[in-house]
């Protein structure tokens, strides 16, 4: 039985990591606009996203995903590419993004 219970432990660890989101994957969705590094300040209204903590990025993601915001008239834009992430894809971009500055 204690067999039985750490090999299924381990692979429960390992299928959990095993799809973790990945920050630098996701991200690349965001270079067009934001840079590579996160350094560009978009249409000189948006700042970079290296000057915003991760808190701030993972609550503007949600809002646009639920359509509460529109930051700089970014809502329509962001609403898109903010949907498909889950509360984890947006933790995991934002934690990448603090890794840039």
């Amino acid at each position: 039985m204690k067999k039985l219970l750490i090999v299924s432990s381990v692979v429960a660890l390992f299928a959990s990591s095993m799809f973790a989101a990945d920050g630098a994957t996701i991200y690349k969705k965001c270079i067009a606009c934001h840079g590579a590094k996160a350094e560009k300040v978009f249409n000189n209204k948006v700042p970079a996203l290296t000057s915003l903590d991760a808190a701030a990025i993972v609550a503007s993601l949600q809002d646009y995903k639920a359509g509460k915001a529109n930051k700089f008239g970014m809502g329509a834009m962001m609403k898109p590419i903010a949907t498909p992430l889950s509360e984890d894809d947006a933790k995991a971009v934002a934690g990448y993004i603090q890794t840039l500055k």
